[in-house]
């Protein structure tokens, strides 16, 4: 059989009328969706019901899937230790989607589990579930820092396995959208919030998935939205598929959004791979980049393909503008690939004979030696957008008040350690943020003395 059908659904705990305590009520419309969704479900009587929620076991390179027989939780965290949850997992299915994640290269799995314990993500749609019908087992899935095109291919999986068994399933993808919709709400507001709000329940009206990859992340971020990788994980699940969407709600007076989504399956679509569509396109973008990049960035890209394709170091091209050539400075390169960062490795002083040769050394570290990320693979290299940073002389300041985050890169420094951020960096709008990251970097708590020093930086990309 395969997914009968799918449900986008938010998690507010205070939709719960013991939790609400009439500040539900604010909600209504949200709530009447929720049972009209809970209803169908119980209409369905599926067998397993697939949960995606963010606020479960998060690890940044690794999908965690809840292993075992079972499990429960309760809303202490929100004052209500006796209302609980239970369900009985289906671990047949999920040792399933574990090594089909594996035979496909993803990283997913039931590994590093730290609290048994349900989360609110998961326990607030299987609340209004139970309202209805009781008869089911539960796979209960995270998100995580991978990229969005890495939680689409691991819905496929999720997919393909639905597909092979002889179990009617239902998958809840639970999240919020933004969390910045009002002043007065509790995180304030950004203008990126209604903006996220706005487009991606479009997405969801029409059913263009596509949309939900094409999201800028540091846009997301900005927005501080909570379930869209579990949305793009739903998406995967139901790649191929014909599909009728209905968006059934959408409310946010509290200054987080709430969007409650049908989507019922109706046979296959060609039309409908959106992982085959969104490379397509990326790699378009990243080919009209390549001809308009400058010599930096040429050098940096045509360093890293020649490492990694043919193992042997670049030599240096005799047609290089005399700066590259004859001068020194500290350079940074950065990666990204499917809009995330994929490595950035840089010197914050000359450590070569020249620009070029700082370019070369740090174009491979970028790609190879970044400790946060795998070395970069020659699949990936046709996707991979580059920038370069040249970085100007180091001068001490005296107050944050010499600072500009969009102007001036940060240095902080104590002792030996020593941490810096460029500047310009999308999501870091204020000084106190900068020097925040900066501090991290280095492992300096903000409460010890330390150095400041600002830099200007040419960026080419």
């Amino acid at each position: 059989m395969s997914i009968n059908a799918s449900f986008i659904l938010p998690h507010p705990p205070l939709i719960i009328s013991e939790i609400g305590r009439g500040e539900e009520r604010q909600i209504q419309k949200t709530i009447d969706a929720y049972d009209k969704v809970a209803k169908e479900i119980s209409d369905i009587k599926p067998d397993t019901i697939i949960v995606t929620t963010p606020h479960s076991i998060i690890y940044s390179d690794y999908i965690h899937i809840s292993p075992g027989k079972k499990a429960k939780g309760d809303f202490g965290d929100f004052g209500y230790r006796d209302l609980a949850i239970e369900t009985e997992y289906d671990e047949d299915l999920a040792i399933k989607i574990s090594k089909e994640a594996e035979n496909q290269g993803i990283s997913a799995g039931s590994l590093g589990e730290r609290n048994k314990r349900l989360d609110h993500g998961f326990m607030i749609p299987l609340y209004f579930v139970n309202k209805y019908y009781k008869d089911y087992k539960t796979v209960r899935i995270s998100i995580s820092g991978l990229s969005f095109l890495q939680h689409y291919e691991f819905g496929k999986c999720i997919g393909k396995v639905a597909q092979e068994s002889n179990k009617k399933i239902v998958f809840i993808a639970s999240g919020d959208l933004s969390h910045m919709l009002k002043d007065k709400g509790p995180y304030g507001y950004r203008e990126e919030g209604p903006i996220f709000d706005r487009e991606v329940t479009n997405a969801m009206k029409t059913g263009d998935f596509i949309r939900f990859l094409q999201f800028d992340e540091n846009f997301c971020e900005m927005a501080a939205e909570c379930g869209h990788r579990s949305f793009i994980i739903m998406a995967g699940a139901l790649d191929g598929k014909k599909v009728d969407s209905d968006l059934l709600s959408y409310q946010g007076p509290f200054g987080v959004g709430y969007a409650i989504a049908s989507f019922k399956v109706l046979g296959h679509d060609e039309n409908r791979h959106f992982d085959q569509i969104y490379l397509q396109n990326e790699m378009e973008r990243v080919k009209s980049l390549k001809e308009e990049e400058d010599q930096y960035v040429r050098l940096a890209r045509q360093t890293l393909e020649s490492y990694v394709i043919n193992h042997k170091l670049i030599e240096r091209p005799d047609d290089l503008i005399k700066e590259l050539v004859e001068k020194k400075a500290g350079v940074f390169v950065s990666l990204k690939l499917d809009g995330s960062l994929r490595g950035c490795i840089g010197t914050i002083s000359p450590t070569a004979d020249n620009i070029a040769d700082e370019i070369i050394q740090n174009a491979i570290s970028a790609g190879l030696e970044d400790p946060r990320f795998a070395p970069v693979t020659e699949d990936e290299l046709l996707r991979l957008v580059y920038s370069v940073d040249v970085l100007g002389h180091a001068e001490k300041i005296n107050s944050i008040d010499q600072l500009n985050p969009k102007e001036y890169g940060v240095i902080v420094s104590k002792g030996r350690r020593r941490g810096l951020l460029l500047p310009n960096l999308e999501g870091v709008n204020t000084v106190e943020e900068q020097i925040s990251i900066a501090l991290k970097k280095a492992g300096i708590d903000p409460n010890e003395d330390y150095e400041l020093e600002r830099f200007q930086v040419v960026r080419h990309e």
